[in-house]
């Protein structure tokens, strides 16, 4: 018995070798091309809203809280980055803003098999709130929408 199973799964390891398309790998990731991962980048501050106040809590052209930043730079840069550096490097804050995007839209391309506009609008609510859903009204549906459209005028533009 040990024998059989043996051979079945060794079996199986070659053939899904020999087959790819029959492995029991996960199913095909999406991966957000550099055009789409830089019109979200853009699209999320241009969408930034504008508080008005100086020393409100949020930091660079994308309005990101301190305690967001902070695991943000450690996933992407694998150093924490203080909300100063952030605010005061543009070129810092779009390389992390963008290593999140690239990660989150890639997520959401997958989740939506790849419908471009979807994922848009599910980054764009997970960026307000957290959640990839939920944001159908009032303020953060306005947010979203802006995302979507600041988004597919910079797709237009490439």
């Amino acid at each position: 018995m040990r024998l059989l199973l043996n051979g079945v799964i060794l079996s199986f390891g070659l053939s899904s070798l020999i087959f790819p398309e029959f492995s029991l790998a996960q199913a095909p990731q999406s991966s957000a091309s550099g055009t789409q991962v830089n019109a979200m980048v853009e699209a999320l501050r241009l969408a930034a809203p504008k508080t008005g106040t100086a020393n409100d809590g949020y930091y660079s052209e994308w309005q990101v809280k301190p305690e967001t930043l902070k695991g943000w730079s450690k996933n992407c840069l694998k150093k924490e980055v203080t909300p100063t550096q952030f605010e005061k490097n543009p070129g810092l804050a779009r390389q992390v803003v963008s290593c999140i995007a690239r990660r989150e839209l890639s997520n959401q391309l997958t989740a939506t098999g790849n419908n471009e506009t979807a994922a848009v609008r599910g980054v764009a609510c997970w960026w307000m709130t957290g959640n990839y859903t939920g944001c159908s009204s009032g303020f953060t549906a306005d947010y979203v929408k802006k995302v979507v459209g600041y988004y597919q005028q910079q797709r237009s533009k490439s």
